[in-house]
C-alpha cells in the first residue's frame, strides 16, 4: 500500500492505478508461488485453495480501495497547492502595489519603533533626506533633525523641524507623527511623513522683506528730504564757526565733533536716499570675473594700508563668467559683500571669495573667518535696519537684495556663531552671443527691475 500512495502522490491518476493492478499482480504471484510450493512458506499453516481465493479477492479490494482515496487525497493536495499558489501571488502583487503607492506618494514617509529607530522609509523620504535606505534603517529618527519631534498623544501631532543639509544649508519640514497600530496588539511603532517647507518659508520671507522694503522705502523718501535741508544750515554754519580764530581749543574739538556727526547724519541719508530712489538699470553682456577682479584689487590695496591683517584667497577655476546685468550695480553687491566681511574680522582673517558654475547659474561666494551669526540674525540680515556693526545704516544689504532681485537672481547668507559667514550670489548664465539679438531678454530684465522698484516705493 505504501508504494501504492506514493505512486499516488508522484504520479498521474492512471499510472497510479497501474501502479496498484501491478503491486496486486505480483502479491498474487507470490501467493500461488507459495500455495503451489515454488516458494518455500514459514508458516506452520496451509490454508486450503478457497481461502487462498478469498484472500486474493480482499487484497485486490483493499489495494483499490487505497489506488482510489490515495488518488483523491493526491488529486485535493495538488488542487489546495494551486491555490496557495494563486493566493501567494495575489498577496505578492497586492504587496507589491502598496508598496509602489507607498514609494510612489510625494511625501516622505517613515516607520519607526517604539525605540524610535526607523524601519522604513519610502523613495520621497530619502530624497528629501538626503540618504540611501541602507543609511536609514535602524537609525534614531531623532539624530536626522536639530529640532526635537512632537511628542504623540491620544491623537496624531505635528510641528516644524529644521534640518541640516549636506550643502550646508537648512530644510524646513512639516512632520506630521501618528501611532502605528495593528488590532490585537496595540501600538507598535510611529509612522511620520513630513514634506519640505524650504522654498515655501523662503518666500515667505521675501514677501515680508518686500512688504518692509516698501514702508521704509516711503519713510526714507519722505524724512530724507525734511532732514537734508536744515542739515546743511546746520553743516554751514559750523564752517563758519570753525574759521573763527578766537575759538577755544574745547569749542573747536565741539565744532569738529558737529561737523563729524553732521557729515555721518549727511551719509545716513543719503543711503535712505539712493534706497528709496528709483534705480536706472543698463543691463548688457558683462564678464563677472573683471567686476570681481576689480572689486578685490581695490579692497586689497585698502586692507594693506589699514594693516588689517586679513588675507584675499580667490578660487575662481574659470576663464569667464557671462551674465546679462548692469556691471556697476553688480561691483556694488560685491563691495557690499567685501565691506561686511571685513567689519566681521576686527582681528584679521581670511576672505575666500570663489566663483562656480552651477547648471545654468553663476555662483560667487564670499565667505569670511569672522564671529558669525545667529540664526535669527541670518533669516533678517537683508532686510532694512538690520546692521551688526557699530556705525552702519543697515541699509547696505537692503540695497544689495533690491540689485539682486532686479537681476532676477538669489542671495542668502549662511552662518555660525564663531565660524564665519558666507554670503552667497546667484545669477543666471548668458551667452556667448545673445541668442536674443531684439533684446527682448534685455527689456524683460528692465522690466523686473522697474516693477521691483515700483514694489519698494510709492
Amino acid at each position: 500500500p505504501l508504494i501504492i500512495i506514493v505512486a499516488c502522490i508522484l504520479l498521474p491518476r492512471a499510472w497510479a492505478h497501474l501502479t496498484a493492478a501491478l503491486a496486486f499482480v505480483l502479491y498474487g504471484s507470490l501467493l500461488e508461488l507459495n500455495y503451489f510450493g515454488v516458494i518455500p512458506s514459514f508458516s506452520s499453516t496451509r490454508p486450503d485453495l478457497k481461502s487462498l481465493q478469498a484472500i486474493v479477492f480482499i487484497n485486490l479490494f483493499a489495494y483499490l480501495t487505497v489506488s482510489y482515496l490515495a488518488g483523491r487525497l493526491a488529486a485535493k493536495l495538488r488542487q489546495v497547492g494551486v491555490q496557495l499558489q494563486d493566493t501567494s501571488g495575489e498577496l505578492k502583487d497586492l504587496r507589491a502595489l502598496h508598496e509602489n503607492i507607498i514609494h510612489s506618494i510625494s511625501e516622505g514617509i517613515v516607520t519607526a519603533g517604539l525605540d524610535g529607530h526607523i524601519s522604513f522609509a519610502n523613495h520621497a523620504a530619502q530624497e528629501l533626506l538626503e540618504q540611501s535606505e541602507a543609511e536609514l534603517l535602524g537609525k534614531a529618527i531623532h539624530e536626522l533633525f536639530l529640532d526635537p519631534l512632537p511628542h504623540v498623544g491620544a491623537s496624531r501631532a505635528h510641528s516644524e523641524v529644521r534640518k541640516a543639509a549636506r550643502n550646508g544649508f537648512r530644510k524646513t519640514f512639516r512632520v506630521i507623527v501618528s501611532k502605528l497600530s495593528v488590532p490585537d496588539r496595540g501600538a507598535i511603532g510611529y509612522v511620520y511623513s513630513f514634506d519640505d517647507l524650504t522654498t515655501i518659508r523662503r518666500l515667505e520671507r521675501e514677501v515680508r522683506i518686500q512688504d518692509r522694503l516698501a514702508a521704509v522705502g516711503r519713510l526714507a523718501a519722505a524724512i530724507a528730504h525734511e532732514i537734508r535741508n536744515p542739515l546743511t544750515s546746520i553743516a554751514g554754519s559750523v564752517q563758519m564757526l570753525d574759521e573763527i580764530a578766537s575759538l577755544t581749543a574745547e569749542q573747536r574739538t565741539l565744532v569738529e565733533i558737529v561737523t563729524r556727526e553732521s557729515e555721518r547724519l549727511n551719509n545716513i541719508i543719503t543711503d535712505f536716499l539712493a534706497y528709496s530712489r528709483g534705480k536706472q538699470y543698463k543691463f548688457e553682456r558683462a564678464d563677472l570675473l573683471p567686476l570681481l577682479e576689480d572689486t578685490l584689487t581695490l579692497l586689497e590695496n585698502r586692507l594693506l594700508k589699514d594693516n588689517t591683517g586679513i588675507r584675499i584667497e580667490r578660487r575662481i577655476p574659470v576663464q569667464h563668467a557671462f551674465v546679462l546685468a548692469d556691471g556697476d550695480k553688480i561691483k556694488q553687491v560685491f563691495w557690499n559683500f567685501c565691506e561686511n566681511a571685513v567689519r566681521a574680522m576686527k582681528k584679521g582673517g581670511l576672505l575666500t571669495v570663489s566663483l562656480e558654475s552651477l547648471g545654468d547659474d553663476w555662483q560667487v561666494n564670499f565667505a569670511d573667518t569672522g564671529a558669525g551669526m545667529s540664526p535669527q540674525q541670518t533669516e533678517k540680515i537683508f532686510e532694512p535696519f538690520q546692521s551688526n556693526f557699530e556705525g552702519g545704516t543697515g541699509l547696505g544689504l537692503a540695497i544689495v537684495y533690491q540689485i539682486v532681485q532686479a537681476h532676477e537672481g538669489q542671495v542668502w547668507a549662511r552662518s555660525k556663531q564663531g565660524q564665519g559667514t558666507t554670503f552667497v550670489l546667484r545669477l543666471k548664465k548668458g551667452m556667448e552671443e545673445l541668442a536674443d539679438p531684439s533684446g527682448r531678454d534685455v527689456q524683460r530684465l528692465a522690466s523686473a527691475a522697474a516693477a521691483g522698484q515700483g514694489g519698494s516705493h510709492a
